[in-house]
């Protein structure tokens, strides 16, 4: 049993996707010590672009598929994902590795893995927030999962980050209910 744990915010101790994704990887290291867990910083360690499709890092790949967990450290970058992390699921889409061609379609091939989106924003984007509609991060890794196959998505979310002290406080705490709350 493996959890992949991967970090893509640039802002390095001051991070709070970092701060709550290495909560998440504690909390389920302590319901399952016998687990190892591979870590991949993507802002300190930065992959490069494909120059090919199919043409990732196989180290990359293998990581990935190996992992019956992946925790993914996810701040909210101009309404998307920070670009170090775009190449990292650039990297991991194969076909015939991570998805296939089929009649209908495509058919994902890693419905076998768990995966946990930690989220942070300066903003309040969930639905029913008048911003709503900016958010092309979270949509965007469900579609991207769902694409391989993924059915155990789920996100721990902190918004309201740059919105004061108080929303702050109140985005992390609940932040870390919803760590406590996830199932090992």
């Amino acid at each position: 049993m493996t959890i992949l744990h991967v970090d893509s915010s640039i802002n390095g101790a001051n991070s709070v996707s970092r701060s709550l994704s290495a909560e998440v990887v504690a909390h389920l290291k302590a319901a399952n010590p016998s687990e190892t867990v591979v870590f991949r910083d993507l802002a300190s360690q930065p992959l490069p672009h494909l120059m090919q499709i199919g043409g990732g890092d196989p180290v990359v790949l293998e990581e990935f598929l190996s992992a019956t967990t992946v925790v993914i450290g996810a701040p909210m970058y101009n309404f998307g994902i920070p670009s170090q992390l775009k190449i990292w699921l650039d990297h991991i889409a194969v076909p015939g590795k991570t998805f296939r061609y089929g009649a209908s379609g495509p058919e994902g091939l890693c419905g076998n893995q768990k995966v946990i989106v930690v989220s942070s924003r300066g903003g309040i984007f969930t639905s029913g927030s008048p911003y709503a509609a900016f958010d092309h991060q979270e949509g965007h890794l469900t579609a991207f999962f769902t694409l391989l196959g993924v059915t155990d998505l789920s996100f721990v979310r902190a918004e309201g980050l740059a919105l004061g002290e108080e929303m702050q406080k109140r985005a992390l705490e609940a932040a870390q209910a919803q760590i406590q709350a996830l199932a090992a």
